[in-house]
């Protein structure tokens, strides 16, 4: 499947670039093909735009902000957060700016430290809620945003395969005792599939002293939300009342490519886990999955039997059919590469 080829994506919400990135300059990001300037306007709200001059075509996140529009770098036309033209140099009168100066804006909000974008005015689904963002118990910690060459559903698929980790998070979790789950099961819901399940796991040292627990195994109890079509949420229990929840977003740039915007939020406090250990460990798991990710073929395909399958695939399979029912509602069929 073909991600820019399947119009049903631009009707959902995906985040882009951390608002911290947008205090001082606009940004450039390319979503679905699409590319895009970000900007904060004067209440520091994110704003979505094409990136693209309606005069002569020049980038507008090589331009700058000017108390809340967007400048053209190229003849200082600015436009404001409904798009409309609201100062070209030229004129002076204000008032005799045509309509027709204007550029195409997009849907955009802040949520979770990020500018979320859907491109679509009637958006499918809404941002993904996340109730412990709101708890003052948790914290939320920011991880990483990078570009992986690998398809978002590889991505969701990944998240929610508990054979993997064995042979692939060999220096992390992953433990040669526990090669599958001990319990799985999965519930379809309307917003994706819900997963919960029990792996057992090893503790290395880091992660011990980041769970404040000495042993050297223990069991993950997983409470996991996919989300349509490229979000997913792991909530990790652990046996001494430690919750790690990681958000994951593969937002698609292009076929071939994902934006990985991750952060996690957590029950303890800076004092008893530094943040920047806890995303140490977290990197040292996404490196192990970005090196296997990376070496497959981002043309997923939906049919499940273009590809062999196994038992612990079962989420990955519904969420396989998830999407084919999804394309099948807005009437488009899967393309590919062929």
């Amino acid at each position: 499947m073909l991600v820019t080829r399947q119009l049903v994506f631009k009707r959902f919400w995906y985040p882009v670039i951390p608002i911290s990135r947008l205090e001082d300059t606009p940004q450039s990001f390319v979503l679905l093909g699409e590319k895009l300037v970000v900007w904060l306007d004067l209440k520091g709200q994110p704003i979505a735009a094409r990136d693209r001059c309606c005069h002569r075509s020049a980038q507008l996140s090589k331009g700058k902000v000017t108390e809340g529009n967007i400048a053209c770098p190229y003849h200082g036309w600015e436009f404001d957060e409904t798009g409309n033209c609201v100062n070209v140099p030229q004129i002076s009168d204000k008032a005799q700016i045509p309509k027709t100066y204007k550029i195409q804006t997009y849907q955009c909000q802040e949520r979770y430290g990020y500018a979320w974008v859907c491109l679509s005015d009637d958006p499918i689904q809404d941002i993904p809620q996340i109730p412990e963002a709101g708890r003052s118990d948790y914290r939320l910690i920011p991880e990483f945003y990078e570009t992986w060459n690998c398809a978002g559903l590889r991505v969701m698929e990944n998240e929610l395969d508990l054979a993997h980790p064995t042979y692939v998070h060999t220096t992390t979790f992953g433990s040669t005792e526990h090669p599958i789950p001990d319990e799985l099961d999965i519930k379809d819901t309307d917003y994706g599939i819900k997963v919960q399940a029990k792996l057992g796991v090893v503790n290395p040292e880091l992660q011990r002293q980041n769970l404040n627990m000495e042993d050297e195994q223990t069991h993950r109890t997983l409470d996991m939300d996919w989300f349509m079509p490229f979000t997913c949420l792991l909530r990790i229990n652990y046996p001494n009342g430690l919750t790690h929840i990681v958000v994951n977003t593969a937002t698609p740039i292009s076929d071939s490519s994902s934006q990985i915007v991750q952060f996690c939020l957590r029950n303890d406090t800076e004092e008893e886990t530094k943040a920047a250990d806890a995303v140490a460990f977290d990197r040292q798991v996404t490196l192990e999955d970005k090196e296997i990710l990376e070496s497959t073929n981002y043309d997923v395909p939906l049919n499940i039997k273009k590809e062999q399958q196994m038992m612990t695939d079962k989420p990955g399979i519904l969420i396989r059919h998830k999407i084919s029912a999804l394309l099948k509602e807005y009437g488009e069929t899967e393309q590919t590469n062929g």
